[in-house]
């Protein structure tokens, strides 16, 4: 059997398997969602480190190392890291508010009573879940489609499908059980890569000279080909990553989730374990850009270099790692998404999640068929798409009232304006609307929301 297909086939039967054995069927709608409310820090640490870790942290990682030298890996890796830190205070703000909450939606419309201020979140919540997805499917069956001679479309829908077989089984306790499996299996990969290849690639003294990347001139982050790393990729990704988790449900659901008093614990702890995957990567970036290593493709310079460094063999961890990693990443949105079917319908049903996550899924396999998408461009919009409404969450996780009016109005103009200068600077490769369209979109809610209400707080006094 073709070693692409006999990866997938037994990564599916595993997470099934393990789900099945070590999970109970859920019927209960809100246990669907957010299981007992009493996860413990461990597993959870786990599950959000897997969560995070998505097609950027084991492919742009790597890339960006080898092409933009330590620059470009620190501008990825530390706000990666930094924004599930910053995140803790606000998942602990929101349990204390609404002990019994399930979604960021469904927080909203209760401090604003305002189905339009809960509506356009839903949007933005579910509109990221599926460019998500789409992102996942994309990297994944992209590669699995080359080893395996399967037509990408095809792919597509078998790696879609293997992440619902298990998914649908007990919602957020199966996504988490498995991804702290699949979490565990990825720490143990990635470290052995980075500890043979680095063996067998030269070196550390390879290493150290592949810190300057692919041209040698992008070691220091002072240097001007830092400060123009910065401005091009480093400005825009620190400003959607560092919004990663205010403007994605499935982390939300996660501080609903986890037992109360171990939130900390759990986040502080995702963020370490998260950030040994992309070094890793980032780290056999290093090696090949210290070798000279050239490229064929450099969104996908890791599996070149497993290729060309170790047995013939590795290819068969290293296709786990990719799976579990990607399949992670897209288990976690299908909970998220039917999580967020609690605020559209009144009633909690079950079978309606479960459409939800069938209809995520169908959307996701269409954006990853949509002809010259790539990876990266697909990371930086959606990492915008999140920044639309950081300020507006964050100043009413602070205690700020805001008019709904002037939320709805703020994400709206953050989206209408901000996200098209950001996707032409994107597409076109133009550095400064990538910067505006960045600002546009995580100031222009802000900005709006407080000026509306302070017009509207002056108007009624």
């Amino acid at each position: 059997m073709n070693k692409a297909l006999f990866v997938l086939s037994a990564y599916t039967l595993m997470m099934l398997g393990a789900t099945v054995l070590m999970t109970k069927k859920e019927n209960h709608a809100e246990r669907f969602c957010v299981g007992d409310r009493n996860a413990g820090w461990g597993m959870s640490a786990l599950s959000i480190a897997a969560t995070w870790i998505w097609a950027p942290a084991l492919f742009t990682s790597a890339e960006n190392a080898y092409a933009r030298g330590f620059a470009g890996l620190f501008w990825f890796l530390a706000p990666n890291v930094a924004c599930m830190v910053l995140f803790i205070p606000f998942a602990k703000r929101i349990r204390k508010e609404m002990p019994e909450g399930i979604t960021l939606s469904g927080y909203m419309y209760q401090r604003y009573q305002s189905k339009a201020v809960r509506n356009v979140y839903l949007f933005q919540l579910c509109a990221l879940s599926a460019l998500s997805t789409g992102v996942q499917l994309l990297a994944g069956s992209k590669m699995l489609s080359i080893l395996t001679g399967l037509p990408f479309a095809a792919v597509t829908v078998i790696m879609a499908a293997a992440a619902l077989s298990y998914s649908q089984f007990s919602g957020i306790k199966a996504s988490m059980l498995t991804d702290a499996v699949q979490m565990v299996f990825m720490l143990a990969v990635s470290i052995g890569f980075v500890v043979f290849g680095v063996k067998n690639g030269g070196g550390v003294e390879t290493l150290v000279m592949g810190l300057g990347g692919a041209a040698g001139d992008a070691n220091s982050l002072l240097s001007a080909r830092g400060l123009e790393i910065f401005l091009e990729f480093g400005l825009p990704a620190a400003i959607g990553l560092l919004s990663g988790p205010f403007g994605d449900q499935s982390f939300w659901q996660r501080a609903f989730s986890i037992r109360k008093d171990r939130i900390g614990w759990a986040f502080w702890a995702g963020a370490l374990l998260f950030g040994i995957v992309p070094l890793s990567m980032g780290i056999l970036g290093f090696v090949g850009a210290g070798m000279g290593y050239d490229a064929a493709d450099t969104g996908v310079i890791n599996f070149e270099l497993v290729n060309a460094l170790l047995p013939a063999w590795a290819v068969i961890p290293f296709l786990f790692m990719i799976v579990s990693g990607l399949l992670s990443t897209i288990d976690s949105n299908l909970c998220a998404v039917s999580s967020l079917t609690t605020d559209i319908v009144k009633e909690k049903a079950l079978g309606r999640m479960k459409l939800s996550m069938v209809l995520l899924l169908a959307v996701g396999i269409v954006i990853a068929n949509i002809p010259g998408l790539t990876v990266t461009h697909l990371f930086l919009m959606y990492g915008t798409l999140r920044a639309s409404t950081l300020l507006p969450t964050v100043f009413t996780l602070k205690g700020i009232n805001l008019e709904p009016r002037g939320v709805v109005i703020g994400i709206m103009s953050a989206m209408a304006v901000g996200l098209p200068v950001f996707g032409y600077g994107n597409i076109k490769g133009i550095a400064a609307y990538k910067t505006a369209g960045s600002l546009l979109t995580v100031l222009l809610s802000g900005v709006l929301a407080l000026m509306i209400s302070r017009r509207r707080g002056v108007r009624n006094g």
